[in-house]
């Protein structure tokens, strides 16, 4: 992008066309004070613009806040992430609160040369390629830094130019917007007919052939093992599974932790394959989320914010799988729930007493195979709306990267220059 400009434009740096300013760091003296004022932070800037959901206060005196007030057509960019993206994160303040500062963990554009919206798509382009993260300082959080900010590259495009290439991106985001609305409400329908297959995968009045019962009397049941300090280290440290492995009909294992069992609790608290495990604990929409232990990863164990059911003779693992899923869909389990801290709890004893119908082998296996079937198709429809998602974001990215090359707009040879970056 920068290496070759068209005719007319020129290479600067963000701090040559605006004043860069980092916000006021938090300490206990300015907890409170005669001059408490509203202030943003990381937390308030997003890729959708500023959030005023959350919006804290601190003292600023006249002095401090003549330096971090906010004013309309300012932009504030996040300082820095644990993600490369994330650093500089832009947004711009329209002024939607009166006398409003910011912290140090923003930063500060007021354009001088430049209109706002030029230089907001430029740190947006940036940022979602993740310049800015490679810009910062850090290892683990990454800092762009006041300095690192006003050393940063800018192309800037001729005068005349300018407000035509931020039209022409405003055009072309539009319509990816619009693109996103559809394919964010065909999601939408995906997910109320996953609903719609689970829940009406099991008939309301059963069949004569079917019986009714509990899963208490359908298979085992048991909680896994507790965490404790005492466990963190010891001779015998094996993996376990804990609520944040397991998700709707599938194992996360890309984070397992370990703790110390001894030989009797690890045979007592290892999964065998056809173990179907369920949250304990979680969101209200996710209380009971259950998926199947395969085998993968081998050789495990299970903490107790995971209920283990081991399906009894005359119920297959999938079919138990395809109940809980159901239960869980229709709102079932949190019937039996209690709640605390915004936490759902399904109690062991509350969950042993939960129906849990129980047709004969083959047709467990026959509505199993149909119900598959449906969830797959949908699951595929869902993948394509995905990668529709990706393309959009990749196009968003390449919109940017044409802008802020000089190819998004006819070049010629008499174009003003842009040499000068005072108006």
């Amino acid at each position: 992008m920068i290496d070759d400009l068209p005719p007319g434009w020129v290479l600067s740096t963000l701090g040559d066309i605006a004043d860069v300013q980092l916000g006021r760091q938090r300490s206990p003296q300015h907890h409170n004070g005669r001059q408490m004022r509203p202030y943003l932070r990381a937390a308030n800037v997003t890729w959708n613009g500023v959030s005023l959901d959350d919006v804290k206060e601190m003292n600023f005196d006249d002095n401090d806040f003549e330096t971090y007030r906010l004013e309309p057509g300012d932009m504030l960019l996040n300082e820095a992430s644990g993600s490369p993206n994330e650093v500089g994160k832009p947004a711009i303040w329209r002024g939607e609160i009166e006398d409003c500062c910011f912290q140090n963990t923003l930063l500060r554009l007021r354009a001088r040369a430049v209109d706002v919206d030029y230089l907001y798509w430029f740190c947006l382009f940036s940022a979602l390629t993740g310049r800015f993260g490679e810009a910062g300082r850090g290892v683990n959080i990454r800092h762009l830094g006041k300095q690192g900010l006003m050393r940063f590259p800018i192309a800037v495009a001729p005068r005349t130019q300018r407000g035509r290439i931020v039209a022409a991106i405003e055009e072309h985001f539009s319509r990816l917007d619009a693109a996103n609305a559809s394919l964010d409400a065909a999601k939408l329908r995906c997910q109320a007919l996953l609903k719609s297959i689970l829940v009406g995968a099991i008939p309301s009045e059963l069949p004569p052939c079917w019986r009714m019962t509990t899963v208490d009397e359908a298979g085992e049941t048991g909680l896994g093992r507790q965490r404790s300090p005492k466990y963190h280290s010891g001779p015998n440290m094996k993996p376990y599974l804990r609520v944040a492995n397991v998700f709707e009909d599938r194992i996360d294992a890309s984070d397992i932790m370990e703790m110390h069992f001894d030989a009797t609790d690890f045979d007592k608290y290892r999964l065998e394959v056809g173990d179907v495990l369920l949250n304990e604990g979680q969101s209200p929409e996710f209380l009971g989320r259950p998926a199947i232990y395969r085998g993968d990863p081998p050789n495990i164990a299970f903490t107790n914010s995971l209920i283990r059911f081991v399906p009894g003779p005359d119920v297959i693992s999938e079919w138990a799988l395809l109940v809980f899923r159901r239960h869980m869909h229709s709102g079932r389990f949190m019937k039996e729930s209690r709640i605390t801290t915004n936490i759902a709890h399904l109690a062991l004893g509350r969950f042993r007493t939960v129906e849990f119908p129980v047709p004969p082998l083959e047709v467990q296996g026959a509505l199993v195979a149909a119900t598959r079937a449906a969830l797959d198709s949908v699951d595929r429809t869902l993948e394509q709306i995905r990668s529709a998602v990706a393309r959009t974001a990749a196009l968003r990215r390449s919109v940017l990267a044409s802008a802020f090359g000089g190819h998004l707009l006819p070049q010629g040879p008499d174009v003003e220059p842009a040499a000068d970056l005072t108006g």
